[in-house]
């Protein structure tokens, strides 16, 4: 990824894509979430559908959350941040620092200075990452008029184990102290549940979904709503699972 303008693919290149994404942004901001199947997202970012499964690859260089670990959850992640600008979709690395969420986001974690290891620099440079955070960015402009995004990009594993906790969201039902929030199935191993639930701001209930495909993206505004991903468990519980993931969230600067 250009550290100026980034070299990954255009989302929305073409009139379907354009036509897909506005609908995203016009659901996301009318009713606080939208589910892109995986053969609109590649469409929207111009990638073919077996460049999941090699996207996924990259999932096997993560590393381990002692934080998750705390709770009993075996969870391997890396993170990284973007500044997203409006003009000409330009991507920048920002430095790498710690994770603080805001008080009133994640009660697991309030004050609490997080250390995780940097996205790979194979990582960084994945064409597909540069257009779907400008895919985001076009979605995050029906919520806030901005024009320059704080992108914070967060690829998970969750390993599940017979006997254990497999817990995606070890802080359950929480905010991320950001405007847009979005969950990509990258990959999924001999693994039940890990269902995703979108709540409004009472609490209630309104999407619930097993992201079971590569490719699937579920967006949400984070500030009018709150989410929670339920445990994995081992589908055959003779050998280990896991979920993979990509969680990126975008908050106007």
């Amino acid at each position: 990824m250009d550290e100026e303008n980034g070299s990954g693919r255009a989302a929305g290149g073409t009139g379907e894509a354009v036509r897909a994404v506005a609908e995203a942004r016009r659901m996301v901001a009318s009713r606080g979430w939208y589910l892109m199947p995986p053969a609109v997202l590649s469409r929207c970012l111009g990638v073919a559908p077996a460049e999941w499964a090699r996207l996924d690859g990259h999932w096997e260089d993560l590393a381990a959350d002692p934080y998750a670990a705390e709770k009993g959850t075996s969870r391997l992640r890396r993170y990284g941040q973007f500044l997203l600008s409006r003009q000409a979709g330009g991507i920048t690395p920002l430095p790498h620092e710690v994770f603080v969420q805001p008080d009133d986001s994640n009660p697991l974690y309030v004050d609490v200075e997080r250390r995780f290891e940097p996205l790979t620099d194979a990582f960084r440079a994945e064409p597909a990452l540069g257009s779907l955070i400008r895919l985001l960015g076009d979605v995050a402009a029906g919520l806030d008029d901005a024009d320059e995004w704080i992108v914070r990009v967060h690829p998970f594993r969750v390993v599940a184990r017979s006997g254990s906790l497999g817990q995606p969201t070890p802080e359950g039902r929480h905010k991320d102290g950001v405007t847009l929030v979005s969950s990509l199935l990258a990959g999924r191993r001999n693994v039940t549940g890990g269902r995703s639930t979108v709540y409004d701001a009472e609490g209630r209930e309104i999407a619930a979904t097993t992201l079971s495909e590569p490719g699937t993206l579920l967006l949400s505004d984070d500030r009018a709503t709150w989410h929670a991903v339920s445990p994995v468990r081992p589908e055959d519980t003779g050998r280990p699972g896991h979920r993979d993931v990509l969680v990126t969230t975008l908050a106007a600067r």
